[in-house]
């Protein structure tokens, strides 16, 4: 699959920002990726989103991994290189740099205040990441009663929720055939 170097470059530039916006966890930058993925640019759709997130969900290693089957989906195997490189190497440089410096400033006395000020922000991000992939997956009352199962078994226990994903899509699978 061949492709054009500003369709490369385009797909750099934009996971190199998704990037730097997903400082605080990869979860908080999916209701922009969505966005931009989606609604602005429109390399895929809803569908497609909800299947590669639900993907990232089940496979080993980090969920944010999806991004690597976004670059594929659009444009091959070098597609995924380049969205890997700009979505995990800036992200890498800048945490490694305030990992140092924060170290550095260790009795500094704003740095507790820093991290009281940040804990709200990472929360409120999170947030935001779920209700958007669950306004993608809540589409009906199945769909809805299984999302309700989850989070009481996840509030109620910890396993892993890529379990769970599988054992909701093949209820949802069952129920609807």
């Amino acid at each position: 699959m061949t492709q054009h170097p500003t369709r490369l470059l385009h797909l750099f530039l934009v996971f190199s920002l998704l990037s730097v916006l997903a400082l605080g966890g990869g979860n908080s930058v999916l209701p922009e990726m969505r966005h931009m993925t989606v609604h602005q640019l429109g390399w895929l759709t809803d569908d497609q989103f909800r299947s590669i997130y639900s993907l990232g969900q089940v496979v080993p290693g980090p969920n944010m991994l999806m991004v690597l089957v976004i670059g594929y989906k659009l444009a091959g195997w070098l597609g995924m290189s380049v969205v890997g490189i700009a979505f995990f190497v800036p992200d890498f440089i800048i945490a490694l740099s305030i990992n140092r410096l924060w170290i550095r400033l260790g009795d500094w006395p704003w740095r507790l205040s820093i991290q009281r000020g940040l804990a709200p922000v990472a929360i409120g991000l999170m947030i935001s990441g779920t209700y958007t992939i669950a306004r993608l997956s809540v589409v009906d009352v199945p769909t809805l009663a299984i999302a309700l199962v989850v989070f009481g078994i996840l509030t109620w226990r910890h396993i892993n929720p890529g379990i769970l994903v599988l054992l909701g899509g093949a209820v949802y699978m069952l129920a609807m055939h």
